[in-house]
């Protein structure tokens, strides 16, 4: 089993289910996004370039995406925090996923590529 495989599948459901979903609906947004294996969580390539990630904050147990190039992008569904080059959408997996808005979120961002 690849890492990226033992990621999603290390997760109890509804967080397990809420990863795969992310990574479906971010998969699914061009035929040149590719997951990759990187600082040890999913990271996502659009066109040979770094693009987003997935990961779960150990603080509260919640996924989020990362958005490599959130810093260019105002949206009402990313924040920045202490980041500077990266935004995050948060999710929660316990209520529908804000679909539309993830999707404008990387439309958005792959505008930047």
């Amino acid at each position: 089993m690849s890492k990226l495989d033992e990621f999603y599948l290390s997760h109890e459901e509804p967080l397990q289910g809420c990863l795969l979903t992310l990574r479906g609906i971010i998969l699914d947004m061009d035929p040149d996004m590719t997951p990759h294996w990187k600082y040890g969580g999913p990271f996502f390539y659009y066109k040979e370039r770094m693009f987003a990630y997935l990961w779960v904050e150990k603080k509260t147990g919640l996924p989020y995406i990362g958005v490599a190039r959130g810093l260019s992008i105002d949206h009402p569904l990313l924040e920045q925090g202490d980041r500077k080059r990266m935004k995050i959408l948060r999710v929660n997996p316990h209520t529908d996923l804000p679909v539309e808005g993830i999707r404008k979120v990387l439309k958005l961002a792959m505008e930047l590529y």
